[in-house]
């Protein structure tokens, strides 16, 4: 199953699991309707001052019963689903993780940042922050909506136990999660199952507080049952209160079993699937790195040390771990599989003993492999290699990105990890290389930059100047986490200066365009929806993409047409010449993309390979070819591994 099956298979199954989940609860709704509407109708004495339902129908007290109890699940849920709409972060913060990105400390800190900005770039994915929980534990965990928002969060005795190989096979096991459309899913089942959660809470919480001595109201109401005042009025208070306390007693045990067993049939449906993608993460990860040591040891070494999270919220957050974090539930019910069948799958021949866990040597941050970049260019099949591996990158693509960030000139990538360098780095990207046109994008830019950051753009001119044109996207992603923790302020400001870069020529050139787009869709995460509209619905949107494809770099317009016309050929529509170059066409390319993110995923690779053809037509991807093939793969929401050098 590849990765656009895995999210045509993630939208099915999101749908059946959301379908199962409003069944359960619908039921549990009921249950609860039923259960609480007869205590309400038959305890207590008709015409007393608290049991004014007796008045009512049975059809309004059950109607104004369920109407309640759907109020506290649906307006949970959706507190919930609020919560963690501000992506992984939300997740990793409330688990006590402390972002890393920015201020790496110590060889463990700055090795497991450069294995994920190795895997990030391998795999064509914005750099995720990354967070580090003080914990001894060994685990691992993706959160997220989104590729956009996600996040990786890793303890301490992960960084510090696994080696470089081990901890490798970790962060791949979290990125499939991430290619897999696991963390969307895994964001809904959290809302759903906090929304019936929250009925035993509150059955849970009334018990406690009728029970509790010291509670002012449980105390009026023993005193009110205590009253032995023969005056009638006395009887009546006694008994109301009596029975006022067995209604709420009763009412309270009923939301609490209740609760507890909705919320444990629900996690019982969330690890039936979340079982069967740790299997299929576990195989993502050897594929990648091709290296079925690594993840293999690491889960011996959690086997030999353990994975049990000591944080507060662990358990709500129990299917996210890659491993058990929050130990067994209730009858043995466990999130994960079992360590050793897991094992199993990635090593037949283990002898099931788990390693003697000894403190980890430390290992060059980078291994020896050096692969030279592929300035020359690549060859035309180079793009349909990468659109094969899109979600499934393979270990060449790892090596490649490894040599990539090895080549970097240490003061742009140490700039990409503070917020004011990355800043400076976008603008840097933007500016042209023509001395003149530069000086003129200086200028407009001087004004709106503090002292600091105009300096920070100095020192760093003839490092961006001396960049090649195959680093930028790896340098743009690599700054994404930084800028990720701008304030919203400081982003509009940031996009507003990109914004006066591209037009300070009176001309936009569609990578400009591009850059400015991934980071807006980077900074401004969009509700994540996976589309579903036909390819035959967007014959206008394809022939606008294609057509901005075929002109690029000015690129004669005989030329263009043949492209474009290769290029449509392979698409099922109906022979057209190529759309010409308009006034204020951005527009619309822009609206045309905005539509083709809403292509159905198993119809992703047809224009994919549209565009790959467009590019080769004349038998060699340039590198400014293949950056912006990527550019625009990832605006469809298709991270795509970078092209490899030819051989």
């Amino acid at each position: 199953m590849n990765f656009f099956q895995h999210q045509d298979h993630a939208r099915r199954q999101t749908g059946r699991l959301i379908l199962l989940l409003a069944i359960a609860v619908t039921c549990l709704v009921s249950l609860t309707t039923l259960v609480l509407g007869w205590l309400w109708r038959h305890i207590g004495e008709p015409g007393t001052h608290w049991t004014s339902p007796n008045n009512l129908s049975n059809a309004d007290l059950y109607l104004g019963v369920a109407l309640v109890v759907v109020s506290v699940v649906v307006v949970s849920a959706l507190y919930k689903q609020s919560q963690l709409s501000a992506g992984g972060r939300a997740v990793a913060e409330r688990l006590g993780g402390k972002l890393i990105n920015l201020d790496a400390r110590g060889a463990d800190e700055r090795r497991v940042l450069n294995v994920v900005e190795e895997m990030a770039i391998a795999s064509g994915t914005p750099v995720p922050p990354v967070y580090l929980l003080e914990d001894d534990a060994i685990n691992a965990f993706a959160a997220g909506v989104t590729p956009r928002d996600a996040v990786i969060g890793i303890t301490r005795g992960a960084i510090g136990l696994l080696s470089r190989d081990e901890l490798q096979g970790v962060i791949a096991h979290e990125f499939s999660h991430i290619y897999n459309g696991d963390m969307r899913l895994n964001t809904r089942l959290v809302a759903l199952l906090h929304g019936i959660l929250v009925l035993g809470l509150i059955g849970e919480g009334l018990l406690r507080g009728l029970w509790d001595a010291d509670t002012p109201s449980a105390a009026r109401i023993r005193v009110s049952g205590r009253s032995g005042s023969s005056d009638t009025s006395s009887d009546s208070g006694s008994g109301s209160g009596f029975a006022l306390l067995l209604l709420l007693v009763l009412s309270g045990a009923c939301l609490w079993l209740l609760g507890s067993v909705g919320t444990y049939f629900g996690n019982l449906i969330k690890a039936a699937v979340n079982r069967q993608r740790e299997f299929l993460a576990d195989a993502s990860a050897v594929q990648f790195t091709r290296n079925p040591a690594g993840i293999a040891g690491a889960l011996k070494k959690i086997g030999g040390h353990g994975s049990l999270l000591a944080a507060l919220h662990r358990a709500e957050f129990s299917h996210l771990y890659f491993g058990d974090g929050a130990g067994a539930r209730l009858f043995g019910f466990d999130s994960h599989p079992p360590l050793q069948e897991r094992i199993r799958r990635i090593e037949p021949g283990w002898d099931g003993r788990y390693p003697r866990i000894e403190p980890r040597l430390d290992t060059p941050l980078l291994g020896p492999e050096a692969w030279q970049a592929a300035l020359a260019g690549f060859s035309a099949s180079a793009a349909e290699q990468a659109i094969a591996a899109i979600g499934e990158p393979r270990s060449e693509h790892l090596a490649q990105a490894r040599s990539t960030l090895d080549s970097l000139d240490p003061t742009l990538s140490n700039a990409a990890h503070s917020a004011a360098g990355a800043q400076v780095l976008i603008y840097g990207l933007l500016l042209d290389a023509d001395a003149e046109a530069r000086q003129q994008q200086r200028e407009l830019l001087s004004s709106r930059l503090d002292l600091s950051l105009a300096f920070t753009l100095e020192r760093l001119d003839d490092a961006l100047l001396a960049l090649a044109p195959g680093q930028r996207l790896p340098l743009l992603d690599l700054a994404i986490p930084a800028l990720k923790q701008l304030p919203p302020a400081e982003v509009e400001t940031l996009l507003s200066n990109m914004a006066l870069l591209i037009k300070a020529d009176k001309r936009v050139k569609l990578l400009e365009w591009t850059l400015l787009r991934i980071v807006e869709r980077n900074l401004r995460p969009a509700s994540a929806r996976i589309g579903n509209l036909a390819l035959a619905e967007l014959a206008e949107e394809s022939a606008i993409l294609l057509g901005f494809l075929a002109r690029l770099d000015d690129t004669p317009a005989l030329s263009a047409d043949q492209a474009f016309a290769e290029a449509w050929a392979s698409l099922p529509f109906p022979s057209r010449p190529r759309p010409l170059a308009e006034a204020g066409s951005l527009r619309d390319l822009e609206a045309a993309l905005r539509r083709l993110t809403q292509l159905r995923p198993l119809q992703k690779p047809q224009l994919l390979k549209a565009m790959a053809r467009c590019i080769e037509f004349d038998g060699r991807i340039s590198v400014a070819e293949a950056e912006l093939m990527r550019a625009v793969a990832d605006i469809l929401d298709c991270p795509m591994p970078p092209l490899l050098a030819k051989a």
